[in-house]
């Protein structure tokens, strides 16, 4: 009889144990999953702040360059596209951040052109509204990258902790997959070419 009991303990005790640490690597991968996921509204937030800005950088344009229409159109239509592009956090694959980027980088085209329009205009240059807009518009840049080197960082950790075993078996079991990261867009690695 006290072998049974004995016996009903250990068991006990291995299926207490099976459950605590089951439940913190299930836990454990919520909390990074939740980080990856924070991560990308992060990013998301600050291409909002560009696309925000891009109004205000395209009224103080048109003021000084009134026939420069297509490109002032360019850029407000290249935004409407950037910011109709949403991502679920939950579906974040290669394939949704690659059009997420596409979009964001037919918006970098656009602004690239109107900078070009703006050096025409050395009054506009000159304008105190569009050097802080400008200069808004240069740090928004930075935070993007910076923001995007964050999600990558937190993805790549998520990443390698649901892959490692036996923690792979649990987050096949529970449904966990891979995150996707922002890659440099193609042709990246050239230098532009420069010519006088």
């Amino acid at each position: 009889m006290k072998k049974t009991w004995i016996t009903i303990g250990v068991i006990l005790v291995i299926i207490l144990l099976s459950y605590s640490y089951i439940k913190g690597v299930y836990n454990k991968m919520v909390l990074m999953d939740e980080g990856v996921a924070a991560s990308w509204a992060q990013v998301e937030n600050v291409y909002q702040r560009r696309a925000d800005l891009i109004p205000n950088i395209v009224a103080t344009v048109k003021g000084y360059a009134e026939h420069e229409q297509e490109t002032l159109t360019g850029v407000i239509e290249a935004r409407a596209k950037a910011t109709s592009v949403n991502i679920n956090p939950d579906n974040l694959n290669a394939a949704t951040i690659q059009q997420f980027q596409q979009a964001q980088a037919g918006l970098s085209s656009a602004l690239s052109k109107l900078m070009v329009v703006v050096e025409r205009y050395p009054d506009l240059k000159a304008n105190q509204s569009f050097l802080e807009l400008q200069a808004q518009l240069e740090g928004t840049e930075n935070r993007i990258a910076v923001e995007r080197k964050k999600f990558n960082e937190s993805a790549r950790v998520y990443n390698t902790y649901i892959r490692l075993f036996p923690k792979s078996v649990f987050a096949g079991m529970f449904g966990f997959e891979k995150k996707a990261y922002f890659e440099a867009q193609k042709g990246a690695e050239e230098a532009p070419k420069v010519e006088f």
